[in-house]
């Protein structure tokens, strides 16, 4: 049985309630309040506003594009290679741009951390360009001040460092991995020896770092070929969606998993982890685990292959492993010595340096690095952790810091609670901020300078992988901001250079050959250089096993009675709190939980039966005398007497949407327990708190919607048959489409491939115009994607295995949506698609009830009337911008079909195939959907839908849809426990 919330599963008369109305509670009624007086006011003004438009046009003074630019033609866009700075790593990108205009981003194929594809950061990141609360102005006490005001100010404040060598001079920098910061941070530390640099990042590769300085004695960087491997153990770490390499990741992860019939191979993944992730909802199999067994059972799994001839990994002592946990360690180890170089173990970021040296001790035992695993070295990468952070505070406490030079970040928001930052900070003399935003760090500042937006900045960055990136701006800054190489490049020579000529003095520095071909090149591909991986021979320490295994036994504590641990984790939607002023991304619905627009405090069915809770219950939580008070969400598959809290949200001062949207967990968190600690209490308060979920809207009232199977299922039985629905022969009301013109367009989604990520919910979002709503019309259950990406469990409630489907409109050959219209608002247009033609809509909502998908979004109010000029330009000129009291759903993209089909008759030819890719194709980082036409038999998605996955759904109403899905696979152990 499927289900996709404890409601459901219980069949509770909530749940029935909502399932069995027309509409969702609340959605079908405009405001269940309202006065008789406020009915007519509204209508009265809706009515004086037709007629006016009715009588007479707007007269409104244009400007012609006399004189365009000789490259530019108006109308066509434009296409341009950059990279997007992320931490220690890059994202290499394709920006669209319309005469000036950047509008949609795209992964740059030539990039290895994107190949091609994006994921939700990336795609919402555009928005953020036009945030119209971005800070505007540099600032000087609180006043107005100008760049040139700041630089006048460094060049005569400089004077005493320069002659005492910087002393009393520190720079706070976030984690970066650009070559010309590099340069430049070696250039302020040559001519101010004496000052201190420090790097610190709320969630960054610190415990990677010195888990590899702990393996090889250098801080390597780690990547992972997982197409390469056969068996993937997973230590508490979401390599798919939150990890950096998380696109790349995904990608090489299901090119191991995809099944072109039943005798193809298939990799399997064992996923131990604390929260359940979209990771752990891919697994093969997965157990929910606490933070600390996570290590354990790593030790527990060294013994156990030293046991069977790695005997490199010997480790002595006893092993407190919990009775389930310690299940899994012969059949892992027996699989992993079976999978040889083709096997690895792949551990969390927020696992301890430890845990991370032993992960590593195993894949070079197992001889996967080199062949699964790699080691790189990048030219240019710093990292930065807590400790660091501490002894600044120690240093600004001693009086040894006068100034302090701040490259984004907000430290006043996401110290830690205990590093004494906060309180530190007004000590400061003279305190510099570059910062996006006027926040919480800035508003205290002494300056605060608007830092540009990657899209209008140059700069440079490596890959994880070492490939090193170009960013080139799409559009001059916005809003008078300045780049980091900007002004670090001013506070280490004292020039205010602009940012091309500061990259290019790093570009030409390196390289062979015609620095200026190099440079044209580097522009044009967005990438140069080669990675660079370092050879594995003999990179290890020496009885490194046995060390980091002693280190992770003695540091186990047995649990406090009455306490719970506390597991703090990055956020899918708002990262660590960066991305947490893009409505896109606080509306997208949590992946596992469905949440939008809050963060809760997670835990588990037993945990909450225990803590005598329920979802919206608002706990208090204590934690080493800290408070925290915060809903709680009961997320079936978690560990128990485990509470899982997101980080990035409860920001003040931003100024947008993400100011009180949420809670700051950063409050309870602390220097030796940046991910996870032990001893927190729970009391329940009494209150509740309203949390906007939408894991039950869209039901299909528990109608099959998902199959799956085994591999061992799959291959006895191909046509998946005792998963389908029998019914008799269909027969149709309508005489079938005639397609004359050649073209019938369908979809086929792979769910084997599809991790469940979001990014083709925000690529749809960012390519469609589609407005965001807001929390309150989320608990109405009115939210307006176009695609949704359904998440359902099966199994026991405290270790359930999941699903993930994205479902948009079907486009079906006998559309029901369409029979129901009375104003023939939606048609079947000569291709096969289902069409809207907004000018007709009347708002009878018919076809939405006629739906069975519940994919139709019928926009209540009209979302974008107040929406800032600024954020106007964000909108695809190709798509309309739609007004309240139309019906909206999926296209297909038709603009993008059109484009096609335009190029194709100038260049009087047909259109090839694969030559149309929907938005959500091109951001899917698994390329789980496949588009095109399907009345080609030469097509790829004719050859995918002739596959024995392939399925309808719904296909017992014989609407017959063109968006098909491939069943699900897994492949688990026999030998594992359960599967005898």
């Amino acid at each position: 049985m499927q289900w996709r919330s404890l409601d459901e599963l219980a069949d509770k008369p909530e749940f029935k309630q909502w399932l069995h109305r027309e509409f969702p509670q609340g959605a079908s009624e405009m405001n269940n309040d309202w006065s008789r007086r406020s009915f007519l006011t509204l209508m009265g003004a809706s009515m004086a506003l037709a007629g006016l438009a009715g009588c007479r046009r707007p007269e409104q003074k244009i400007v012609p594009y006399v004189k365009p630019p000789e490259e530019v033609v108006p109308g066509n866009p434009e296409y341009f290679a950059t990279s997007m700075p992320f931490g220690t790593s890059a994202y290499g990108l394709i920006v669209e741009s319309h005469e000036g205009r950047p509008t949609k981003i795209e992964g740059n194929p030539a990039h290895p951390s994107t190949l091609g594809a994006s994921n939700a950061w990336i795609q919402a990141s555009i928005l953020g360009l036009y945030d119209p609360d971005r800070s505007k102005r540099v600032m000087r006490e609180g006043q107005e001040s100008r760049w040139d005001d700041f630089v006048t100010f460094w060049r005569e404040h400089s004077a005493k460092y320069q002659s005492n060598r910087g002393e009393g001079l520190a720079v706070l920098s976030q984690s970066f991995s650009s070559p010309t910061l590099a340069r430049l941070r070696r250039e302020f530390l040559e001519r101010y020896p004496n000052a201190r640099w420090v790097a610190y990042d709320p969630v960054g590769g610190e415990n990677i770092h010195e888990g590899m300085m702990l393996a090889t004695g250098y801080a390597y960087q780690p990547t992972y070929d997982l197409s390469r491997a056969e068996v993937i153990l997973s230590l508490d770490s979401d390599f798919l969606l939150t990890e950096i390499e998380s696109i790349a990741n995904s990608r090489k992860f299901v090119d191991g998993r995809r099944l072109k019939s039943e005798q193809d191979a298939m990799n399997r993944l064992y996923v131990l982890e604390t929260a359940f992730t979209s990771t752990g909802a891919s697994a093969d199999h997965r157990l929910a685990v606490s933070y600390r067994q996570v290590g354990l059972f790593a030790v527990a799994l060294a013994r156990a292959l030293a046991a069977n001839g790695l005997t490199d990994l010997k480790v002595e002592g006893e092993i407190p492993l919990h009775g389930e946990v310690r299940q899994w360690v012969e059949p892992v180890a027996e699989d992993l010595l079976r999978a040889g170089s083709k096997g690895v173990v792949v551990a969390g970021y927020g696992q301890p340096p430890e845990v991370h040296a032993l992960a590593y001790a195993i894949n070079f035992a197992l001889t996967s690095v080199g062949d699964c695993m790699y080691l790189s070295r990048p030219a240019a990468s710093t990292a930065g952790g807590p400790g660091r952070l501490k002894d600044l505070v120690s240093d600004i406490d001693g009086g040894k810091v006068s100034t302090l030079i701040m490259l984004g970040g907000n430290p006043i928001y996401n110290a830690p609670s205990d590093s004494g930052f906060v309180e530190a900070f007004d000590k400061v003399e003279n305190k510099v901020h570059l910062s996006g935003y006027n926040d919480n760090t800035s508003r205290r500042a002494t300056w605060h300078i608007p830092r540009a937006h990657y899209l209008e900045s140059w700069g440079d960055a490596f890959s994880y992988s070492g490939t090193r990136g170009v960013i080139q701006p799409l559009i001059a800054p916005l809003f008078d901001g300045v780049s980091d190489a900007e002004l670090l490049n001013l506070i280490a020579t004292g020039e205010n250079k602009s940012g091309y000529d500061i990259v290019r003095d790093t570009r030409d520095t390196s390289g062979t050959g015609d620095p200026e071909v190099n440079w044209r090149s580097a522009l044009h591909e967005g990438v140069y250089g080669q990675p660079f991986h370092i050879p594995a021979n003999n990179i290890i320490k020496v009885n490194l096993a046995r060390e980091t295994a002693d280190v992770i036994v003695s540091n186990y504590r047995v649990e406090d009675k009455g306490s719970l641990d506390v597991a703090f984790r990055l956020s899918p939607s708002v990262y660590d709190g960066r991305f947490a002023n893009i409505g896109w991304l606080q509306e997208l619905p949590h992946p596992m939980t469905k949440l939008t627009w809050d963060n809760a405090a997670l835990i588990s069915p037993k945990t909450a039966e225990q803590q005598d809770v329920k979802n919206g219950d608002m706990v208090k939580m204590s934690y080493k005398g800290r408070e925290l008070e915060m809903p709680v969400w009961i997320l079936p598959g978690m560990a128990d007497n485990t509470v899982v809290l997101e980080l990035g949200y409860g920001q003040e001062n931003l100024g947008g949407v993400a100011d009180g949207v949420g809670f700051n967990t950063y409050t309870l968190r602390t220097s030796d327990a940046m991910y996870y600690g032990t001893g927190l209490t729970m009391t329940k308060t009494g209150k509740t708190y309203p949390l906007a979920s939408t894991q039950d809207h869209g039901s299909m009232e528990g109608r099959p919607h998902v199959r799956e199977a085994t591999l061992e299922e799959y291959r006895r039985e191909p046509d998946f048959a005792p998963h389908a629905v029998h019914h008799p022969p269909l027969v149709s009301m309508w005489e079938d489409h005639k397609y004359d013109k050649g073209y019938q367009w369908g979809m086929a989604i792979d769910l084997t491939s599809c991790v469940g990520c979001n990014a083709c919910t925000i690529a749809c979002q960012s390519e469609n115009n589609i407005p965001i709503v807001g929390k309150d019309q989320v608990l109405n259950g009115r939210e307006m994607h176009w695609i949704r990406v359904d998440r359902y469990f099966t199994g026991d409630i405290e270790q359930p295995s999941a699903v993930h489907q994205p479902v948009a409109c079907q486009h079906c050959e006998m559309a029901p949506c369409e029979q129901v219209c009375p104003v023939a608002a939606t048609m079947h247009d000569d291709e096969g698609l289902n069409t809207m033609v907004y000018n007709r809509c009347i708002g009878t909502r018919y076809c939405s009830n006629n739906c069975p998908y519940k994919v139709r979004r019928f926009n209540f109010f009209n979302f974008t009337k107040d929406t800032p000029e600024v954020t106007k330009m964000v909108n695809n000129p190709d798509v309309t911008v739609r007004s309240r009291g139309v019906m909206e759903k999926c296209t297909y993209c038709v603009q993008r079909i059109n484009r096609v089909r335009i190029k194709a008759k100038l260049e009087d030819r047909e259109i090839l195939d694969g030559e149309v890719v929907p938005a959500c194709q091109q951001a899917c980082p698994t390329q789980a959907i496949v588009f095109g036409n399907v009345i080609d038999p030469e097509s790829r998605v004719s050859k995918v839908k002739q596959r024995n996955r392939n399925y309808d759904l719904l296909a017992e109403l014989n609407v017959r849809p063109r968006t098909s899905y491939l069943a699900k696979v897994r492949n688990p152990n026999p030998k594992m426990p359960g599967n005898d």
